[in-house]
């Protein structure tokens, strides 16, 4: 999934990064709330984490002119500002979840899974699609019981089509949510990686369909 973190702390910006990077999601990084700003109200972002003390323009302004032009992307706080009052204020602002520093990785990462199923409609950690049953806490992914092994992207590309229930997937959606902006959005790497999908799921389980993208076949 694409991620925005919106966080001046360079260290914890790159620390943010490298961690979520490794879980397997694409990251975009605003140093300043401008920036964050302008990413957010272009950009196709999955989740955005989003520090309240940004210079420029503060996070709670940022958030609040995002909701304000209909952007609904779902946004977790993370701030040093830990009292119930700032909690309140940051919520009734239009954020999702808050979680202050400090913090472990594991729980952030957590909280992202939770908001990201939610946005889909899925209230539970596994997504089953017919033989396919799909972990998202432990991204693992099995086949009629049996563990597939895949790399990261795979595992990306076949949970954005899980969640989506059955329903056509563009392309163009699937290169805005799997890649960051560094991304060569006329490279093949989608179509190389459901045919990767197709040798270990089997052949049937990703179905193309022409001109308008793919979807995941659910019984």
């Amino acid at each position: 999934m694409r991620l925005l973190v919106a966080e001046d702390a360079a260290v914890l910006a790159r620390q943010l990064r490298t961690a979520l990077s490794e879980a397997g999601h694409a990251v975009d990084v605003a140093e300043d709330g401008e920036q964050a700003l302008h990413l957010g109200e272009t950009e196709p972002y999955d989740v955005v984490i989003l520090d309240l003390g940004l210079p420029r323009i503060d996070g709670l302004s940022v958030l609040r002119r995002w909701r304000a032009t209909g952007r609904t992307m779902p946004v977790l706080i993370l701030t040093a500002r830990a009292s119930w009052t700032e909690k309140a204020e940051g919520l009734n602002a239009g954020a999702d979840d808050y979680l202050a520093k400090p913090f472990a990785i594991e729980e952030l990462l957590a909280r992202i899974n939770a908001l990201i199923r939610r946005a889909h409609g899925h209230a539970r950690a596994l997504i089953t699609c017919g033989r396919l049953a799909i972990d998202t806490v432990h991204h693992v992914v099995t086949v009629d019981g049996t563990p597939a092994r895949l790399t990261a992207l795979e595992y990306e590309l076949l949970a954005v089509l899980a969640l989506h229930s059955g329903r056509p997937v563009t392309k163009g959606y699937l290169t805005e949510h799997l890649y960051d902006q560094s991304f060569d959005k006329d490279s093949n790497t989608l179509e190389v990686i459901v045919s990767r999908l197709r040798r270990k799921l089997g052949e049937d389980v990703i179905e193309t369909l022409r001109g308008k993208g793919y979807r995941l076949v659910v019984p």
